[in-house]
């Protein structure tokens, strides 16, 4: 490792006694058994009186425990993290499942994308066997207000969290459109222009928890439509229950069907029937 690299590591400023505290843990999880004090110390060679130390803040947290026969094991905490790991990866290849079937059955692009604090990003594409493709890149944010994806997520969001993300999409919007400086008079009419869009909006996000899914014809791509189903997880199945979505991440992922007009026509209620019996069938709609 270079002086440099040296360098480089030292300034990140790591909290080491959370280190050591974390490979006493380490040591729980590989041996897969509970340990006596001494075989725990002398697999992370350290002196049994500190590993007692660390053992005793990590049965604090619940990610350890004490055995009545003297030897420690992992707590709650650690088996609670395996199980949500496990449901996380559960979930992504039901999704990936549904995906790859709904794309079949419809001949579009299917997406998943997962809400983050900055809004819907794309984190898996599936392209059909068709010469015409239309498919956005992993990675990419998706517009609030002019996808599918956006709007189904901007509905089932708090707005408390959706209106900043919305307004400062349009502002942006706004000053791309206009590079003369602003007047007060201007910034006045620009405020109330965004008032009576945000109102606009919000009867939009009505409609959409009403149907259950969001539509697009054409907003993006002239001549491309899109449908965006919800990916309801178990733990609560109201839909239109906005604060359950806030507290319990209701809305953490989503479908969206990619297509021309004539691939994906959105007044043909047979296509989007089999849509949503196939997610019905993966159990996430």
């Amino acid at each position: 490792m270079s002086s440099t690299e040296t360098t480089a590591n030292k300034n990140q400023g790591g909290i080491q006694s959370l280190e050591i505290g974390l490979s006493v843990l380490d040591v729980l999880i590989e041996y897969h058994e509970p340990m006596m004090l001494k075989d725990i110390a002398q697999a992370i060679q350290m002196h049994p009186a500190k590993v007692h130390r660390y053992l005793v803040s990590l049965i604090r947290k619940d990610y350890a425990r004490k055995l009545s026969d003297g030897r420690y094991g992992l707590g709650a905490r650690v088996n609670a993290l395996g199980h949500t790991s496990f449901d996380q990866n559960n979930i992504l290849q039901r999704l990936t499942n549904a995906a790859t079937e709904i794309k079949n059955a419809v001949n579009c692009g299917v997406q998943i994308a997962k809400w983050f604090s900055e809004g819907p990003i794309v984190i898996h594409s599936f392209e059909p066997d068709s010469p015409i493709s239309i498919i956005t890149r992993i990675g990419s944010r998706m517009p609030l207000t002019s996808s599918a994806t956006g709007r189904l997520f901007a509905s089932y969001q708090p707005d408390t969290i959706i209106k900043p993300l919305v307004l400062a999409e349009w502002q942006g919007d706004i000053d791309i459109l206009s590079s003369a400086p602003t007047s007060t008079s201007t910034a006045k009419a620009d405020k109330a222009e965004l008032s009576v869009k945000w109102q606009a909006f919000t009867k939009l996000q009505t409609g959409i928890r009403a149907q259950g899914y969001a539509t697009v014809t054409g907003d993006m791509l002239m001549g491309i439509n899109a449908i965006s189903i919800p990916v309801i997880l178990p733990q609560s199945k109201d839909v239109n229950d906005i604060s359950a979505s806030a507290k319990g991440g209701l809305l953490e992922y989503a479908l969206t069907i990619i297509g021309t007009a004539e691939q994906l026509p959105l007044d043909n209620q047979q296509v989007m029937d089999k849509i949503l019996s196939i997610a019905k069938r993966y159990q996430i709609a």
